[in-house]
């Protein structure tokens, strides 16, 4: 029932459902006292008016989102209590006059004060948006003075609407004693503290005080950009839940030969960026992305099929390459829209056969196999767990943008798998990472997925009250102790690089002064690796756990666990990569057969139904090879799906910029390119002194 309130409230806690039951049964109370009049009964409901509200503000829920749309903003809000202040004090027999008229004139004046406030906030933000945001490119050359503090910026309509703090409590004081004075000087400090406020922001709209303007710094930047000489770009656009679709990419993009620039096109993708030394260039208009100087660029690389990718595909000099977020036999892996670059990059032969069986129009002389550079991480299999119990990671992906029943195995058999993993006859332990995505469309997917949460919780609380499993507990307890106090000391220090990065005012002075700092970058990577390595050691490798957020990395859990159960995704491919037994949930329900037919990455699988009954053979191939009858199938599939494991994947997919690039310079040689053309006769060379060894063959 209360979980039903919280979905219905459109708040994620219970403490965000008490708060907006409080502020909602406030105002009625208000005015309750307001009409009795009770002074007590006003402070206290009042009083609760304000936390309450404060707290979901704090808490950014989507409630508070709502009542705006429905005509009850915050503005809104304030003036109600107020109104109710001046109700109260009609109502006291204690209230001279003039302190009621005074009430009324204040609240007039005070709103009427946040006019120009906005006003003037407003004209601050926008004049000082630069045409782009940057991370790692020196903008010294460029004027950009220090934006206004974040304690007159930060939420700056809530704190001018909490100024009138001081003539409510002014007013509610002289309806109680009786004396004028008290009203009179709370009315006096909201209006100067107002004024006040305003008065500090005007400052900041001079000249001095304001960025360079839109055509100074798109002229900076092209002066960079023919500087630097970027030879490969990432160019990525996408919604607020996809950059990590650019984050895997960005330590490939690192280890390029040449200079390699990274393309965004939303601001808000930028704060999630992972941490990289690579320059980054944020540009949200598209006349000015097209109208920058990527003369010198020769290969674009594009990891996701979105409508912006057009801006930059319009370039003839540079030679464009879908190389994705992934490779599963998803349909999103043969989408038609790939045959607008010139070159799809797969992992494997696995990704051209899909191509020629979706028979989409890309053609097979434009696909390219080039491994995939992200799996350098993941460990191989080195066979059974020895002196512990295995663990199986249970990593399902999401429901996607339709109701298809074979997206996620969450909705029909997610609570079946951790059923009866955590009653298995021969125990093992259970990890459990949900895709970020899931519930976001389907609410039955975010039901489910509570459900399964709830269940491997239970399942926890009973393994830890097991006494065979409690006793091997207590042996480990300072060792995980003291791998707890370690990733506390990690996450400080981790912490405190981010604060030496300093306050960031806007996006100005974020790109002013996020300057490349390489030596920051190796350090964070390197707490990191610690955070992961103490983190595992910090609970029992028999207890059960939820594994969400972006640490651990999915690939650090494929690394621990000694099987998978997952869906038709990426994810599967990429696990194939550690040699480990796994399994895929049929949730369409077609059958063995058919299901293996259709999906390459479930050749080499056990298939699952929605009751999840045979998942006991897939814990049986976890005692080793005389057991797992799939072993030689995943060898031959891994190879199949990624690729041979020499020459590494990362130098296949340099060989593969490169022979890219060449193409382009050939394509160019005859073309006239204004003032790119001493930039291209530079970056020939400096592919030339970077060519990959000779013997690395690129197919395409």
């Amino acid at each position: 029932m209360i979980s039903t309130a919280v979905r219905l409230a459109r708040v994620e806690t219970r403490a965000e459902l008490a708060a907006a039951l409080l502020m909602l049964l406030s105002y009625p109370c208000v005015m309750a006292a307001a009409l009795i009049p009770n002074l007590w009964l006003f402070i206290a409901a009042g009083a609760v008016s304000y936390v309450s509200d404060w707290y979901l503000h704090q808490r950014g829920t989507y409630l508070i989102n709502r009542l705006s749309k429905a005509r009850a903003g915050l503005s809104i809000r304030f003036l109600a209590r107020e109104l109710m202040v001046v109700l109260f004090l009609a109502r006291s027999n204690n209230t001279d006059a003039s302190v009621y008229y005074a009430a009324i004139i204040c609240f007039l004046v005070f709103y009427a004060l946040l006019a120009p406030q906005s006003a003037v906030l407003t004209l601050i933000r926008n004049r000082r948006k630069l045409p782009f945001a940057t991370r790692n490119i020196d903008l010294a050359g460029l004027h950009i003075p220090d934006a206004p503090s974040q304690l007159l910026t930060n939420r700056a309509a809530e704190k001018m609407l909490h100024l009138d703090l001081a003539a409510v409590v002014g007013l509610l004081i002289d309806a109680q004693t009786g004396r004028a004075g008290y009203g009179f000087v709370g009315v006096g400090i909201t209006l100067v503290l107002g004024a006040t406020y305003t008065a500090a922001l005007v400052p900041y709209l001079r000249r001095e005080k304001l960025p360079a303007g839109t055509d100074k710094a798109l002229a900076y930047m092209d002066k960079w950009l023919l500087s630097y000489k970027p030879t490969t770009v990432l160019y990525f656009s996408g919604s607020k839940d996809s950059a990590y679709q650019a984050n895997m990419w960005l330590e490939t993009m690192a280890e390029l030969d040449g200079r390699p620039l990274v393309i965004l096109r939303e601001r808000f993708i930028l704060p999630q960026l992972a941490d990289t030394a690579v320059p980054v260039l944020c540009v949200p208009g598209a006349v000015h992305l097209m109208n920058l100087d990527f003369s010198t660029v020769r290969v674009a690389l594009y990891p996701a099929n979105v409508g912006k990718n057009i801006h930059l595909l319009r370039v003839p000099t540079m030679q464009h390459v879908f190389v994705g977020h992934g490779d599963s036999d998803k349909l999103a892996s043969v989408n038609p829209f790939s045959k607008v670059y010139d070159e799809v990059w797969t992992a494997g032969k696995a990704g051209r056969d899909r191509y020629a069986l979706a028979d989409v129009g890309v053609r097979d002389e434009d696909i390219v196999e080039v491994g995939r550079p992200q799996l350098a991480g993941i460990e191989p299999w080195t066979g059974a767990p020895m002196g512990r119990i295995p663990t199986v990671l249970y990593a399902p992906t999401w429901e996607g943008w339709t109701d298809e029943p074979g997206n996620t195995s969450v909705i029909l058999a997610g609570e079946n798998i951790i059923r009866r993993l955590v009653t298995a006859k021969n125990p093992v332990r259970v990890l459990y990472k949900p895709h970020p995505f899931t519930g976001t469309v389907s609410s039955k997917a975010k039901k489910a997925n509570d459900r399964v949460i709830a269940l491997l919780a239970k399942a926890a609380a009973e393994r830890s009250a097991d006494p065979w499993f409690a006793s091997r507990s207590a042996a480990g307890a300072a060792e995980r102790a003291e791998a707890g106090a370690e990733l506390v000391r990690i996450e400080a220090e981790l912490a405190k690089l981010v604060d030496a990065e300093g306050k960031i005012g806007d996006d100005a002075e974020a790109s002013r002064d996020a300057v490349a700092n390489p030596a920051r970058v190796a350090e964070t990577a390197r707490l990191r690796a610690e955070w992961n390595a103490a983190y595992w050691r910090s609970f029992g490798s028999w207890e059960h756990k939820l594994v969400d957020g972006p640490m651990p990395h999915l690939y650090d859990c494929f690394n621990v666990a000694d099987a998978m159960v997952s869906d038709i995704s990426s994810v599967v491919s990429d696990f194939i990569a550690s040699g480990k037994p796994y399994a895929i949930t049929d949730s369409a329900g077609l059958g063995e057969v058919e299901f293996k037919r259709q999906n390459t990455a479930a050749r080499a699988a056990l298939v699952l139904d929605n009751d999840a009954s045979q998942i006991e053979e897939l814990l049986v191939a976890t005692a080793g090879e005389d057991e797992d009858p799939l072993l030689f199938a995943r060898k031959e599939l891994k190879a199949y799906l990624l690729g041979p494991d020499e020459p590494t994947s990362m130098v296949r997919f340099n060989a593969a910029v490169h022979a890219l690039a060449a193409k382009a310079e050939t394509r160019n040689a005859g073309q006239p390119l204004g003032d790119g053309s001493e930039a291209d006769d530079e970056f020939g060379a400096a592919v030339a002194g970077q060519q990959p060894e000779a013997e690395i063959v690129v197919e395409g």
